[in-house]
C-alpha cells in the first residue's frame, strides 16, 4: 500500500464532524432564544407612603439610614418628596418660595417584600402605606408628571392665591399702575382678579393678573 493510500490519522471523522456540526446548531439555537425571550421585569415599583406632615423629608432620610444599616439598599431605588414652587404676593411685594405638593407624602421606589416593608413602616414618623398592610404601586406616568413638577419643568410658577372679594388692592404693574381698587371677582383659576378701580372719578371694571397687585 502506497503512502497516498493510507488513512490519514489527523483528519476527522465523519461522525465527529457530524456531531461538532449538530452541536453547534444546538449552541446557536439556544442563544437565538436567550436573546428573543423578554427581559424580567424589574421588581422596583413606585409607592406612596403617609406620614406625618412636616416630616417629610426626615422620613427620607430616615428610610434611606434604614436600608443603608441593614444591607439592603439594592432593593432601594429613588425617594421623593414632591415640592412645587409657588409665587406669593405679600404687601411688600413678592417671592418664590416651595411648597409641598402633597403634604404627608412621599413617594419612594423599591422592591416591596416582607422585609422593606417592615422597614418602611417602622421608619419614625411614618404612619403607613396607601393601601395598608396590601400597598398599591403607582405607574411610571403618574411619578413622571409629579417629578416634572418639582424640577421645575413648567411654564412658570405657579400663583398662590391669598385674595377675597371685596379686599382692597394697589396696582403695582401695568398701566393702572399706583391705582388702588377693590376686588369684585376672583378668579383662582385663571389667576386673576376683577377690580373695580376708580378712573377720573369713575369706578371701573379692570381685568388683572393677581402678580399685578398687591394688598392696600
Amino acid at each position: 500500500m502506497s503512502p497516498e493510500d493510507k488513512p490519514n490519522a489527523e483528519e476527522p471523522k465523519k461522525e465527529e464532524v457530524e456531531k461538532a456540526s449538530a452541536l453547534a446548531e444546538e449552541v446557536a439555537e439556544e442563544q437565538a432564544e436567550e436573546a428573543s425571550a423578554p427581559a424580567e421585569e424589574s421588581k422596583m415599583k413606585w409607592y406612596v407612603v403617609h406620614t406625618y406632615s412636616g416630616f417629610e423629608n426626615k422620613v427620607k432620610i430616615g428610610v434611606e439610614e434604614r436600608f443603608k444599616d441593614s444591607n439592603l439598599e439594592f432593593k432601594l431605588g429613588e425617594i421623593v418628596v414632591p415640592n412645587e414652587q409657588v409665587v406669593e404676593v405679600k404687601n411688600k411685594g413678592q417671592r418664590v418660595s416651595n411648597r409641598k405638593l402633597f403634604p404627608g407624602y412621599v413617594l419612594i421606589e423599591m422592591e416591596c417584600d416582607e422585609e422593606t416593608w417592615y422597614l418602611v413602616k417602622n421608619t419614625p414618623k411614618v404612619t403607613g402605606f396607601l393601601g395598608g398592610n396590601n400597598p398599591s404601586s403607582i405607574s411610571d406616568f403618574e411619578v413622571d408628571k409629579i417629578i416634572k413638577q418639582t424640577k421645575g419643568e413648567v411654564e412658570k410658577p405657579k400663583p398662590k392665591f391669598d385674595f377675597q372679594k371685596g379686599e382692597s388692592v394697589r396696582v403695582i404693574e401695568g398701566p393702572f399702575v399706583n391705582f388702588t381698587g377693590t376686588i369684585d371677582e376672583v378668579h383662582p383659576d385663571r389667576g386673576k382678579l376683577k377690580v373695580m378701580v376708580s378712573i377720573f372719578g369713575r369706578t371701573t371694571p379692570v381685568e388683572l393678573e393677581i402678580l399685578q397687585v398687591e394688598k392696600g
